[in-house]
């Protein structure tokens, strides 16, 4: 077992970092003063991987689409009781999540984090998948899948991923679809448990009101040794260009909504991959925020409201820049945040707009450092993206405009975008 104390450079916050002798990297941020806890537990398996293969497999394995959602679902079950009985016994609040490329099991508690923190390492290392268990899930899950494709921010969302992304599977729900649940049975679980679940692929996060020493005296306890499996996902090849440039769906909404997303490069390694990220958060907050010329025009025009906003969606083999909103003038929209990037790349970036936007966020980033759940996530985001603790907090300053200008102009070209409309059904 090894131990580290990593320092931010910027703010001198510390987290503790250990390779435990399990394969499991653990990451402590003791924060004391706070009240609560929160931590994370989580591997790097989402909804993108669907084709693997470990040191032991002569040939790759294709899972259906929706296992890893699926998988984390059970994994709330076991022979004895449902965990959020245990969680209630204990006044602790359980979740989990699966996304496109991570399942995270959490819990956040005022009190008792000890023997939360046992419930939390205990159910997530003891799979129990049987035929008759598998087959109720796939109901539920199926109703779940149905509930979302009547959602329409969520279909909006995926019809975009479609129209941009030819291969990567990134285009597909993270619940996969009635069909491809279907094929999933026990042993095709314990076949993705076995591989994903691996400690050698998998992380603990936690903050808060914890001690070090408490901590990694459970995590000696429960946590079972395994050996590194060579895990290895793949991805289809994907085509620089889009599938089609608009992609319009009629549902019973109240007005127009629209997600105009721009398809961008991913970098092979991660902390290019982080700073492009934050590059990105600038170049897109620079035309999306409130007080951007871009902004003000749209509102006078009363082609946007204020439901106008931008993100940075990325991941392992995507990129994506995405602005969003209500507009009965979405192409209009299109243009207009063209038109925009088109001017910075003529006249570059303004100076006094860069620096703004850069305090906004750099503020935000140092207020996060006083949020337990925050600061938690952080870590495991950070973990499952392969940079350090506070690799994104320490690299911020050294971001310029011309980073941005060079950004905007090989990435956001008009070529690359995708504009996916819900309209109100009947018109």
């Amino acid at each position: 077992m090894s131990k580290e104390i990593i320092t931010s450079k910027i703010t001198g916050d510390s987290c503790i970092h250990v390779k435990h002798k399990s394969g499991l990297d653990i990451y402590i941020r003791e924060m004391k003063g706070f009240s609560s806890v929160y931590a994370l537990f989580g591997t790097k398996y989402g909804s993108i991987n669907t084709m693997f293969r470990t040191s032991a497999d002569k040939e790759y394995t294709t899972v259906p689409e929706g296992i890893s959602h699926f998988l984390e679902h059970k994994l709330f079950e076991n022979e004895d009781c449902g965990v959020f009985e245990l969680y209630a016994q204990t006044g602790a609040n359980g979740n989990a999540f699966t996304s496109f490329d991570r399942t995270c099991y959490i819990f956040s508690c005022s009190k008792n984090y000890t023997k939360n923190l046992r419930i939390l390492l205990d159910f997530v290392q003891k799979p129990y998948f049987t035929k008759e268990n598998v087959e109720k899930e796939q109901g539920i899950i199926g109703q779940e899948i149905q509930m979302t494709n009547d959602n329409p921010e969520w279909r909006l969302l995926f019809n975009m991923l479609k129209a941009m992304y030819h291969n990567h599977p990134v285009r597909i729900d993270i619940a996969g679809t009635v069909d491809s649940i279907a094929e999933i049975d026990a042993d095709l679980l314990y076949k993705c448990y076995s591989t994903f679940y691996n400690l050698n692929n998998m992380a603990l996060s936690i903050a808060g009101n914890v001690d070090e020493d408490e901590v990694l005296a459970i995590c000696d306890e429960l946590l079972k040794p395994c050996e590194d499996n060579g895990l290895e996902t793949v991805f289809p090849a994907e085509p620089d260009e889009v599938v089609r440039n608009t992609i319009t769906e009629k549902l019973p909404v109240g007005t127009t909504i629209f997600q105009l997303g721009y398809k961008c490069h991913t970098e092979n390694d991660s902390e290019k991959q982080a700073k492009k990220y934050l590059v990105a958060s600038i170049a897109s907050m620079l035309i999306s925020v409130k007080s951007s010329d871009l902004y003000t025009r749209l509102i006078e025009d009363n082609i946007i409201n204020t439901t106008f906003d931008s993100e940075v969606f990325a991941g392992n083999g995507y990129f994506v820049v995405i602005f969003s909103g209500e507009s009965e003038k979405p192409e209009e929209v299109r243009k207009a945040v063209a038109e925009e990037f088109s001017k910075i790349v003529q006249n570059g970036v303004c100076e006094d707009d860069f620096r703004r936007i850069k305090k906004v966020i750099y503020g935000s980033l140092i207020r996060q450092q006083n949020n337990v759940a925050v600061v938690a996530s952080s870590m495991m985001n950070n973990y499952i993206n392969s940079i350090g603790p506070f690799y994104d907090i320490d690299t911020f300053s050294d971001i310029t405009s011309e980073d941005v200008y060079n950004f905007i102009k090989t990435e956001l070209t008009p070529d690359k975008s995708v504009l996916s409309v819900i309209e109100k059904a009947g018109d």
